[in-house]
């Protein structure tokens, strides 16, 4: 892969190479253009701002958005954390980038790993900003480690990890890569807060817990642990940020805070949720202001920051995306573990505020998108954007010059990072994969998220590309349905209709529920002008997934209804909506409320397989297994072809810890054919 950074070796001062005897510190600093500060933090939402604002519980936010420029920032799909702060970071799309997922695999061992600053394919702005002479921080930024050699610092996105328990004693996890340079990390391990560092008033501010809770063992699957974690991270990324400010006077600094983000995953469908009953109710007394005190700690985070601007600074402030904060999953039982975190709930619209020097005040950001913030960077240090950037300078809210656009930074030289490469082979914190398994992120294993990359090809409109490297990550899983169900999407896109029913074929042996299976063949059924038995295929993929969009909007089109069960008769159609009622019921927790609903509709109609699907789940979900299994077994009677149903029941029969509500697993497919 081509590198990224300098060598030991090889030091650039202004983008001309100098000898071994110099080093980074020689470098004459540019302070061309004004100083700049980044604060990331991940997944603040515009609306729950400013629901929060209006309530005047965040100062801070406020302060922003009258003196300075403000909007929200277009993101972009996939919705993952490593994907797009590096695409911020970058100005490049994730084909470009190369990051393309939470996990990798180690080529050498055949580990899984969290994906490194290696795999990335393009420079970063710390990578621009050093080759300029410009000196820069940057702190807990997602694929970061190991980190890279720059005039500066990198605090990298393992840091906390590798001090979790460990004092930084002997078993502390490998150092190699963590901080660059690498004898700051004394340092910097004296800011690092752990999550028994947490003092029981503070986290009783975001959870209402006994005393007794609070001496409990630490545990990545454990919904207060993992409160802890957050709150130690973001104030240890906070406080390094400030202290690198400080100590170093970087022209760019850029910090990097998740605590929003995981709260929200955790527990924000309990944000201001009404109605709640039995297990949901009792989540909402405990962590039910959660995130929004979550919220106003990242206010506190932002008055900081404001407190180091001076008038040479520029303060940018930006989330990811959005979410949605106060929606219920349709499987409450997703509600019950850490396996609830998904980007489904992520919103495209993140936000954007532009302070300080260079900022045009009460100044709205109207069509921003995640590549426009490099070039703006770029831009407020007095650097010129690159024409190989696809992004704009946001010049209506800068009031700054911009220079002459260079061709490409990646054409400068810099020699490859292989400094680190050790760091490579080093073994992984281990604490890591542990959390990153438990927030449900660990499904993609290929070297850089080539699924993703694949997919994003396809999106981009690239089939013939798309279809080569799915044909490639298929070599390598024969057996992954979803790959083949992907493959068939891109060789239907380019006309190979036989080809895609092949592979469509293979993937309804391998992975019967996946709902793109059947939605890709209704598309290519469409197509044939065989509209029924599109119309059978779309209704099997929303059988089998509810939620699925693609197949409702073309039943919708073509029938007027997204309702994959097709009520036949009024009984039936009367029986529905009572069903849909148990539904909501359940998904509040009101499980007695929901078994009286489904009562009425069998008594309505005892042949319609829907209503013993949802007694099956919602007896699931009171702890009623052998309720669930024989509700199942009636359904399966109606419909014995019904795979859902069948591999329900199996699960059930097998494990007591399978729920049978939950939606099939797709992997990272594709998507459905246009």
């Amino acid at each position: 892969m081509r590198g990224h950074t300098l060598t030991r070796g090889r030091r650039l001062c202004a983008g001309v190479a100098v000898g071994l005897a110099l080093t980074l510190s020689a470098c004459a600093p540019d302070r061309s253009g004004g100083r700049v500060i980044v604060l990331g933090i991940d997944g603040l939402d515009p609306l729950a701002i400013d629901l929060m604002l209006s309530e005047g519980r965040l100062p801070h936010f406020a302060k922003l958005r009258l003196e300075g420029a403000y909007g929200r920032l277009q993101s972009a799909a996939p919705l993952l954390s490593p994907i797009i702060w590096t695409t911020i970071a970058t100005g490049k799309r994730p084909s470009e980038h190369r990051i393309g997922h939470f996990v990798a695999v180690n080529q050498s061992t055949g580990d899984q790993m969290p994906v490194t600053s290696r795999m990335r394919g393009v420079k970063a702005l710390w990578n621009i900003f050093s080759e300029a002479g410009k000196s820069v921080g940057v702190v807990g930024w997602w694929a970061t480690w190991p980190a890279e050699t720059v005039h500066g610092t990198i605090v990298s996105d393992h840091t906390c990890y590798h001090f979790l328990f460990d004092r930084g004693g002997s078993g502390a996890a490998d150092p190699t890569g963590v901080i660059s340079p690498p004898e700051r990390m004394n340092e910097i391990s004296k800011l690092v807060r752990r999550p028994d560092d947490v003092k029981p008033d503070e986290l009783l501010r975001y959870a209402n817990i006994a005393p007794n809770e609070l001496g409990e063992p630490f545990r990545f699957d454990d919904d207060l642990s993992e409160l802890k974690w957050a709150l130690a991270t973001a104030r240890s990324y906070g406080d390094i940020g400030v202290h690198l400010w400080t100590s170093e006077h970087p022209d760019l600094l850029m910090v990097y805070i998740e605590g929003v983000d995981s709260a929200s995953h955790l527990f924000g469908h309990l944000f201001r949720a009404k109605d709640l009953a039995g297990e949901l109710a009792a989540q909402q007394q405990r962590y039910g202001s959660t995130v929004e005190h979550m919220y106003e700690l990242a206010d506190e985070i932002v008055g900081r920051y404001l407190e180091l601007v001076d008038s040479d600074t520029t303060l940018v402030v930006l989330s990811d995306h959005g979410f949605q904060l106060g929606t219920l999953q349709n499987d409450p039982s997703k509600t019950r573990d850490m396996r609830r975190v998904s980007e489904r709930f992520h919103r495209m619209e993140g936000v954007l505020y532009i302070y300080g020097r260079d900022a045009k005040p009460a100044t709205r950001i109207e069509g921003a998108t995640l590549l426009d913030v490099t070039p703006s960077l770029l831009a407020l240090a007095g650097l010129a954007p690159a024409k190989d950037m696809p992004g704009r300078v946001l010049t209506d809210a800068l009031r700054t010059s911009v220079p002459e656009p260079v061709a490409s930074y990646e054409a400068s030289p810099s020699a490859e990072n292989r400094e680190s490469a050790a760091a490579d082979s080093a073994p992984v914190d281990g604490a890591i994969l542990d959390r990153l398994r438990a927030l449900g992120y660990s499904d993609t294993t290929s070297p850089v998220g080539d699924r993703n990359l694949a997919s994003l090809a396809f999106n981009a409109g690239r089939y013939a590309e798309a279809a080569e490297a799915y044909r490639k990550l298929i070599a390598d899983k024969p057996d992954d349905g979803a790959l083949h169900a992907s493959l068939a999407g891109a060789l239907g896109a380019i006309g190979d209709y036989d080809g895609a029913l092949a592979e469509l074929e293979e993937a309804e042996k391998l992975s019967p529920l996946n709902p793109e299976i059947y939605h890709n063949r209704g598309v290519l059924r469409e197509r044939q002008g065989r509209t029924q038995d599109a119309i059978e295929q779309y209704r099997r993929a929303v059988r089998y997934s509810p939620e699925y969009e693609p197949s409702r909007t073309a039943l919708k089109r073509l029938t007027g209804s997204a309702d994959a069960t097709a009520p036949r008769t009024d009984a039936e159609r009367l029986a529905s909506a009572i069903a849909e009622r148990a539904g909501g019921a359940a998904r509040r927790g009101d499980y007695a409320a929901a078994m009286h609903e489904l009562d009425e509709a069998e008594r309505i109609a005892p042949q319609y397989a829907l209503v013993h699907q949802y007694r099956a789940n919602v007896a699931f979900l009171m702890g009623d297994r052998a309720r669930a299994i024989e509700a199942l077994k009636k359904a399966l009677e109606i419909e014995p072809d019904n795979a859902l149903y069948a591999a329900n029941l199996r699960q059930l029969e097998s494990s007591s810890a399978a729920s049978p509500s939950a939606p099939p697993r797709g992997g990272e497919a594709t998507g459905p054919l246009r």
